[in-house]
């Protein structure tokens, strides 16, 4: 049997951090004085964190400087840390713990493919960075979903061809990037939104072993 390569998003997928993103984002957006909703949010979902202040400018026609724009993401990402200090395993999203160690026993790879620039002491707060056999993260792409450059480093880093890989996502943009780089697509999340994905799961504890088994041969 061939090796697999099992990627995973982080925030929406692994854990629950993207509650923090939009907290974080929208006392920014509202010392800015631009009306920031969870709809707005949405647009942020895979998207990296300087495209993410973009987006939220553009929604208050605000003009920036490269210096106030690098100040303003210092101060989001130091909002943002802050929430993730107390985090722990409690942490992860619903039959995450369940499906890595299925995919550990059968032994296939498992990577990380995430914009998150926190990605490692979010695993390790979370007690699961003993799965992942590699990481890439924001500090190593430089091009943010839907390019599948994150998908591509992490099928590379464990010798893995793309056509070999399956990643999980929650965000268009991740769907979209997976597909451009001929790897299987899993949403997880509202289908309706994630139709482009090739497998559509509401959450991992609605993924049986007979799908993952599937996925293996």
């Amino acid at each position: 049997m061939t090796k697999k390569v099992f990627i995973f998003d982080l925030d929406g997928v692994i854990v629950d951090t993207a509650k923090y993103h939009f907290l974080a984002w929208q006392k920014l957006a509202n010392q800015l004085g631009i009306h920031f909703t969870h709809e707005h949010n949405e647009e942020l979902k895979g998207v990296s964190r300087v495209r993410s202040l973009d987006i939220i400018l553009a929604l208050g026609n605000r003009q920036a400087t490269a210096a106030e724009k690098n100040k303003w993401l210092v101060q989001k990402n130091e909002e943002y840390l802050s929430y993730l200090v107390t985090m722990d395993e409690k942490e992860l999203l619903p039959g995450v713990p369940r499906v890595l160690e299925f995919i550990k026993e059968h032994h296939q790879f498992i990577t990380l493919g995430s914009a998150s620039k926190n990605a490692r002491p979010i695993l390790e707060k979370t007690k699961i960075l003993h799965y992942f056999d590699a990481i890439v993260d924001g500090n190593d792409v430089s091009n943010a979903k839907p390019d599948p450059e994150v998908f591509i480093r992490a099928a590379q880093l464990v010798g893995v061809s793309n056509t070999n890989a399956i990643v999980f996502e929650d965000s268009v943009a991740g769907i979209q990037a997976a597909n451009t780089a001929q790897m299987i697509s899993i949403g997880i999340g509202d289908p309706t939104v994630l139709h482009e994905a090739q497998h559509n799961f509401k959450d991992f504890n609605s993924i049986e072993e007979s799908f993952l088994e599937k996925l293996l041969n």
